[in-house]
């Protein structure tokens, strides 16, 4: 499409605004654009006494044009921004005659932006900003507002000295067709495991280490990936091993196994992962329609899934998660409603809905040229997401965190629920970025939060990880893994010390 903008209006945030009512959109400067191009302008004039934004959208012989204005505030740039999305927003609106749930809320983390107004001025005052000021439904705007409050209540638990782990295990038994996750699954590369388990062990040592000198404790061990389950017998017991003898995991608040694949969760497993502490256990059908899952290039069925969840709830592990997916290529409202419903009937500790969304990488895009992944109707997503919110709230869950993303089908989100007390500690930490997460691994990221940090506006620095294994495996043989580590020991001591 075609985007233009006055110099004071910030380009990425025009282009994420853009994706409200055009998911997919490309925005490349090289483009031909024909008579069918989409068009937009956005412009925003600096006044006295506030900002006048103006927006068209112009595709073919349509045209629709808005004008906003806002009144400056204490934040310029917020002022700024609300006036430009007003604009694009009723602009967006009477072209489509759609108004997309979340408004012109965008980014990752609604809910920080939802503290962050109940803070300033309560939670009632929050919620009528959020719709007036947002343009956000009531629905969205209740959800948001109650995923903060119970974040909140959670947070408050967390030791102020204390910090995550992350380890990454980037290897599945086969590719969905939506990943945009380093994980690999080739026979080949699956082949690099039993280096890969050697040189993680050595990192797992010195970064535990790091974090006792650092004088911090662990709350929350999160080992993720890819999918961890995938590691047989005598890996997985090589690694929880490892980790038991590097930290208490008894004394942590929470130790995550991502299962993942149900074909890839036996007895013995879990018995091991019991064993060496683990709490909580991801196991993910995603849908429980065998087409669906066969069309997405998982190798399971729904009676696998319910095989693997039955060993998972007789292991003794004391709580266990699943993950749906919301608008999967093909899947009507009635075949995710069924999908709900089995689940539910499970009673898990946690059930978290996903809306289906398409990253660059995915192999959907390369599969189909992206034909219909965006285009496709709304109408069964949004029931879809409407009903899993309406029927776990009814069978006792709550919401307690979310996230949301570019491009996903709807323009909706990803909601985690959960039973009283049984939240995920780590998911609410990454959401939030309440404190410092220690990397592991293969595409892993180790993120300092500062310890003056209030209000999450400190800035946070971050170091990457090698995003493959074999590059992973390569770093440690040339050097390279222990320079990043000297990096990570520096950083750590300058903001945490």
């Amino acid at each position: 499409m075609k985007l233009t903008v006055t110099d004071n209006i910030n380009l990425t945030y025009a282009r994420t605004l853009c994706l409200i009512f055009f998911p997919g959109a490309k925005f490349s400067e090289s483009e031909e654009y024909t008579n069918d191009t989409p068009c937009v302008n956005m412009s925003a004039d600096e006044l006295n006494d506030g900002i006048s934004a103006a927006a068209e959208i112009k595709i073919g012989d349509k045209v629709e044009k808005a004008v906003y204005f806002r009144k400056w505030d204490k934040k310029h740039l917020k002022t700024l921004k609300i006036a430009v999305g007003a604009a694009f927003f009723e602009c967006g609106a009477k072209f489509f005659g759609k108004m997309p749930p979340w408004g012109i809320l965008t980014g990752v983390r609604p809910a920080t932006v939802a503290s962050k107004l109940i803070a300033d001025n309560g939670f009632d005052k929050a919620r009528e900003i959020l719709i007036e000021e947002y343009f956000l439904n009531p629905q969205k705007a209740a959800l948001v507002t109650e995923v903060s409050e119970n974040q909140r209540r959670v947070i408050e638990t967390i030791p102020n000295n204390s910090c995550s782990v992350y380890i990454s295990i980037p290897f599945c038994p086969s590719r969905c067709v939506y990943c945009s996750f380093v994980s690999t699954a080739s026979k080949k590369l699956l082949g690099l495991i039993p280096d890969y388990i050697s040189a993680l062990k050595s990192d797992i040592t010195r970064t535990f280490q790091l974090i006792n000198s650092l004088g911090l404790s662990v709350s929350s061990l999160y080992i993720g990936g890819g999918t961890p389950t995938v590691l047989d017998e005598l890996h997985t017991k090589e690694l929880l091993t490892h980790i038991n003898s590097s930290v208490d995991v008894f004394s942590l608040k929470e130790f995550t196994l991502e299962g993942g694949r149900p074909d890839t969760i036996t007895d013995e497993k879990l018995k091991i992962a019991k064993e060496c502490g683990v709490t909580r256990l991801s196991v993910n059908p995603q849908t429980l329609n065998d087409e669906i899952l066969k069309r997405i290039g998982r190798h399971h069925t729904a009676d696998e899934f319910f095989r693997a969840y039955e060993i998972a709830a007789n292991s003794g592990i004391p709580h266990i998660n699943t993950d749906l997916i919301a608008g999967l290529p093909d899947e009507s409202y009635e075949s995710f409603k069924n999908s709900v419903d089995g689940v539910i009937s499970l009673s898990p500790d946690n059930i978290t809905v996903h809306t289906f969304c398409v990253k660059k990488a995915a192999d959907i895009l390369r599969e189909t040229d992206g034909e219909n992944i965006y285009s496709r109707t709304e109408t069964d997503i949004i029931k879809s997401v409407e009903y899993s919110q309406s029927a776990v709230a009814e069978a006792g869950y709550f919401p307690y965190y979310m996230y949301r993303q570019k491009n996903t089908a709807a323009n909706l989100e990803n909601v985690g629920f959960s039973k009283k007390d049984c939240e995920g500690l780590y998911n609410i930490i990454m959401m939030e970025e309440v404190h410092s997460v220690f990397g592991i691994g293969a595409g892993a990221v180790t993120k300092f939060v500062s310890i003056e940090n209030t209000d999450n506006e400190a800035p946070i620095k971050r170091i990457f990880e090698p995003k493959y294994p074999y590059e992973y495996l390569r770093e440690v043989s040339d050097g390279s893994a222990d320079k990043r580590f000297e990096e990570i020991r520096k950083l750590g001591e300058k903001i945490l010390k």
